[in-house]
């Protein structure tokens, strides 16, 4: 490893939990602690913890954060209350996704940001070039780490080391100013794995005493550390979108299906609105399809999908689902192509294999 490489504040415990680094997108980080599988079955059935402390924090304060945000981003923040999370989307001017993030209301003009680790930089001056009237950012993204505990055990994991009610915290809902053990932070209702469960932020110091004191609390309930491998195959399962795989500046939040982000009704324009409005009105021209291979073999990112002998898309995210034991992926594709049930080709070591499209998502929890 390069010592140019960054790294959380947790990167000294990986080793003492088995933990086997990679580079990922500038960053030091474990890919696994005892196998991709093990530990998705471990989110599945009982609880995993991941360190997710390479995301970006960014701070909008001042009496025109909401009229700024609402410019910035598609989904429409005038409806989030306080102690209230929203998934949302940036997009250039085009409709290209600049990048997808969460917007945490803590109260009226405050408001955090959490972004994409490999973006921090890129969208930070993208909303500095935004920014009018009386609103201040402060990337405050070396100030916090995070911690996401997720699977069906969490709660009860989690209630043992804090007096919060957790189950008072609902989805996509937060609190400030949580004591867990002896620290003081954010419990927040959300994930990235289709299951239910928590992220937690804090400062640098409590996420490495965090990350040792849960581990131990949920040692008997089979709570295991995690890495980026079984985090990638538990969303792409669940089929919550990776920015540079199903969102890129060259695919739009209405390609990559989703819409939900996307508010063309709300008063407020923004940027990128002209070019989703077109799309909408038209039909978008490229759809992201489940696909399931009928051929052996695993459809991998960029992998090419033909459709009577005509390349008609790509791969965006492909694996052997672990929990459903096929060979699945998400393809971007020319939208005729995008209806249920079609045979298609994906290119796979230069010979084209049957694959069909399918449903989507591939996993969804029985709550």
């Amino acid at each position: 490893m390069t010592g140019q490489l960054q790294r959380t504040p947790l990167f000294e415990a990986y080793a003492k939990y088995g933990g086997k680094t990679i580079d990922f997108g500038g960053w030091e980080l474990p890919v696994q602690f005892s196998s991709i599988k093990e530990e998705h079955e471990a989110v599945r059935t009982k609880a995993g913890l991941f360190d997710v402390s390479h995301m970006g924090e960014i701070l909008v304060t001042g009496s025109g954060s909401l009229e700024f945000l609402q410019r910035l981003v598609t989904n429409d923040v005038s409806k989030i209350q306080d102690g209230q999370a929203q998934y949302t989307a940036m997009c250039y001017e085009d409709g290209g996704t600049v990048d997808d993030l969460l917007i945490y209301k803590i109260s009226d003009g405050h408001y955090l940001l959490v972004v994409n680790a490999s973006n921090i930089e890129k969208d930070f001056e993208w909303m500095q070039k935004a920014v009018s009237g009386d609103v201040k950012l402060d990337n405050q993204s070396d100030q916090y780490g995070l911690l996401a505990l997720q699977g069906p055990l969490a709660q009860s994991v989690l209630q043992r080391l804090t007096d919060e009610d957790l189950s008072e915290i609902k989805a996509f809902r937060f609190k400030t100013d949580v004591k867990v053990s002896s620290h003081s932070v954010i419990v927040s209702r959300t994930g990235y794995t289709g299951e239910d469960g928590f992220e937690i932020y804090a400062s640098p110091e409590a996420i490495v005493a965090l990350w040792d004191e849960i581990l131990s609390e949920g040692q008997a309930d089979g709570v295991v550390p995690c890495g980026l491998g079984a985090r990638d195959t538990l969303r792409f399962e669940a089929c919550l979108a990776l920015y540079g795989q199903e969102l890129s500046k060259d695919i739009t939040p209405l390609e990559a299906g989703i819409n939900f982000v996307v508010k063309l009704k709300k008063e407020s324009d923004f940027i990128g609105k002209a070019a989703l409005a077109e799309q909408k009105e038209n039909g978008v021209p490229r759809k992201l399809v489940g696909i399931e291979m009928i051929d052996k073999g695993i459809p991998r990112h960029g992998y090419a999908v033909y459709a009577n002998g005509e390349k008609i898309g790509e791969v965006t995210t492909g694996t052997q689902s672990p929990s459903l034991k096929k060979n699945i992926g998400l393809a971007l594709v020319a939208t005729e192509f995008a209806e249920l049930g079609l045979e298609l080709e994906i290119e796979i070591r230069n010979k084209r294999l049957k694959a069909k499209t399918v449903e989507t998502p591939f996993y969804k929890r029985s709550k």
